[in-house]
């Protein structure tokens, strides 16, 4: 019975996890492995375990890894992990024939356009993206990354962004306190510093305290729990989380001109779908004043696929084969 060919290895490596899998010759994703990054000194490592346990220290010709940071010049330094990575390196000791290193959001980006109807849940109103035109990809989860996809009929290009670190604009009196008590810890108040899982803790505590009330929830996983069983300032934090998520997918929409669609990804949004559906996101999204019915066109959908940076891997791998 003749091997099965693999044209490449993918990964996708955030400040959790790091996933890897070979792509075969049809361009399936197939031996998927998820391993805990913070029990690994570095990259290296992870993926010197995995080629051992799929190919026996054997590899494909080439690897494109996804991964949660920005990469310059080849190389990252992890926002939310303590891992120095250069495709160089990578390349000494594997021996591909080409590596390449690519933001983990905008992997996502290339994967939506990919996704089936299945693979989203569509929030508000059912719609269907302007063709052509750019798409958006966001979300929160150890950080929170942001991407968008430029559109063209010769190819596809990803835009990799550090938009999670852009300013926190609060929008109500009680977002004003909330980024008060923030600045206070932190200085500066970023998106991520409210849209990630310590920023939902943080607006536990902050939401809390405006309310004079008793704050006995340990971490953002307990916060989600019990919001989910019925605690009311638990939910009113996922509501209000909903909200900032809306009203920062709202901003990027507008900044891309994202007609082709805004997608919601992460770590945490697919734990809180319900939450999403409820109204609260959407209409935060649409609320841009006169561009409101700019706004009401543009489809927005949570991405249910579990792994899209890998989608978006083996898509990089098809146009590095071209060239």
């Amino acid at each position: 019975m003749p091997k099965t060919y693999y044209s490449g290895l993918v990964g996708d490596v955030g400040g959790t996890n790091a996933r890897f899998a070979l792509i075969d010759a049809e361009g399936r994703v197939r031996h998927l492995h998820v391993y805990p990054a913070k029990e690994y000194a570095s990259l290296n490592d992870v993926i010197a375990d995995y080629l051992k346990r799929t190919m026996g220290y054997k590899h494909p010709p080439r690897a494109v890894i996804a991964v949660a940071g920005p990469v310059l010049d080849g190389e990252i330094e992890f926002t939310n992990l303590n891992w120095q990575v250069s495709e160089g390196e990578i390349l000494a000791q594997f021996e591909f024939e080409a590596v390449k290193l690519i933001n983990d959001f905008a992997g996502q980006a290339l994967a939506c356009p990919l996704l089936e109807p299945q693979e989203l849940r569509t929030i508000g109103p059912k719609l269907y993206g302007a063709d052509g035109c750019p798409m958006v990809v966001l979300g929160p989860g150890t950080g929170f990354g942001v991407a968008a996809l430029a559109r063209s009929d010769r190819r596809d290009v990803a835009i990799p962004t550090e938009g999670g670190h852009a300013a926190f604009a609060p929008c109500d009196e009680v977002e004003i306190e909330v980024w008060a008590r923030l600045k206070a810890l932190h200085g500066r108040v970023s998106i991520e510093r409210l849209l990630s899982g310590r920023g939902l803790f943080e607006l536990y505590k902050a939401l809390g305290e405006i309310d004079g009330l008793e704050t006995p929830l340990a971490d953002e996983r307990l916060v989600m729990d019990a919001a989910g069983k019925g605690d009311a300032l638990a939910g009113r934090t996922l509501d209000r989380f909903s909200g900032f998520l809306g009203a920062v997918a709202g901003d990027l929409a507008l900044t891309f001109g994202a007609r082709g669609g805004v997608f919601i990804s992460g770590g945490i949004a697919p734990r809180m779908a319900d939450r999403l559906d409820n109204g609260t996101f959407r209409a935060r999204f649409e609320d841009k004043g006169r561009l409101r019915s700019y706004m009401e066109l543009i489809p927005t959908s949570l991405v249910t696929h579990p792994y899209p940076a890998l989608i978006g891997g083996a898509r990089e791998l098809e146009m590095m084969e071209r060239l």
